[in-house]
């Protein structure tokens, strides 16, 4: 009976151990240590695990490949100095992680600018994307976010759609021959009150209007929950002009498994749609110092279980 019930035990061990390398194939990192490979490309960003890695960015960097992720936002990123954005660029290199987003320009919160159709703003935004290239071949990033800013409450809807279309077009043009796309954010009118771009309908007649590779839309999960909900619908109807996604759970803002948002079957279906892009991880830690940061890989461990 000890040695059947031994057996039992080692089949029912070998099997979970099967199930879990399915879910997660395993790699080596550079200390010859297994490590999980998530099925998406869940991005972190700096600050994120901090108390588990080091304060270095270099540490950082390299914790989160040993954890398996294979991608790195930052929206600061084109405000870091030159040697500091070439020293993250050798690091991710090395250890075969991909740039995410990082924030192309000023956002105008509190006035209009894009949506203005005024000649000096638009100078002014496409100026900075044009600075924001470089930045971008600096670091090998393919995606750079774009928020038209806040409503011209002096002009009727549509005009305001228009002069945001023709700033895009443009922006365009600086983009394409460099094959980098500006991702368009629809941010929630709950943080962000009065903004232009809330919704992903309005962020998908945009694209096409533009009608650009480099111009595709930001799906960030969190504020569509709060904007919208519908989340699976509106991103299948949204598919084809969905470029990049951000993550956080609502509400809070903190990591997944924390809110409301199912984010298991919502993972699951962008998966099941052969998504190669990345997911931003634009929130915050729900608990404190090491025990926090432990929680938040734990989390995308459980959601990634489909």
């Amino acid at each position: 009976m000890q040695r059947r019930n031994f057996l039992k035990k080692t089949a029912l061990a070998s099997s979970f151990a099967l199930a879990s390398t399915s879910l997660f194939p395993l790699n080596s990192n550079n200390k010859g240590i297994k490590k999980e490979i998530f099925p998406l490309k869940f991005a972190p960003h700096e600050g994120m695990f901090e108390n588990l890695a080091g304060k270095a960015i270099s540490e950082q960097l390299n914790f989160i490949a040993d954890q398996g992720f294979t991608a790195f936002e930052d929206n600061e990123m084109r405000n870091r100095t030159v040697v500091e954005q070439e020293a993250i660029a050798k690091i991710m290199q090395k250890r075969d992680l991909e740039m995410g987003v990082f924030v192309a320009h000023k956002i105008y919160w509190k006035e209009p600018n894009l949506a203005s159709g005024n000649k000096e703003k638009r100078a002014e935004f496409l100026a900075e994307i044009t600075a924001s290239v470089e930045v971008a071949k600096r670091v090998n990033a393919k995606w750079m976010t774009v928020v038209p800013g806040h409503v011209d409450l002096r002009q009727n809807m549509d005009f305001q759609t228009e002069h945001v279309i023709e700033a895009l077009k443009q922006a365009s043009a600086i983009l394409e021959p460099h094959n980098i796309t500006m991702v368009l954010e629809p941010l929630n009118f709950r943080d962000h009150p009065g903004l232009f771009l809330s919704e992903s309908p309005q962020a998908y007649q945009i694209c096409k209007a533009v009608d650009s590779p480099s111009c595709k839309i930001l799906f960030d999960i969190y504020h569509q929950q709060i904007q919208e909900g519908n989340l699976i619908p509106n991103i299948e109807q949204s598919w084809d002009e969905i470029a990049y996604f951000q993550i956080g759970d609502n509400p809070g803002r903190k990591e997944p498994t924390t809110g409301e948002i199912n984010y298991k079957n919502i993972f699951k279906f962008i998966h099941s749609k052969n998504y190669t892009g990345i997911l931003g991880m634009e929130h915050g830690n729900s608990m404190k110092n090491k025990e926090g940061e432990s929680a938040v890989i734990n989390a995308y461990k459980e959601v990634s279980k489909f």
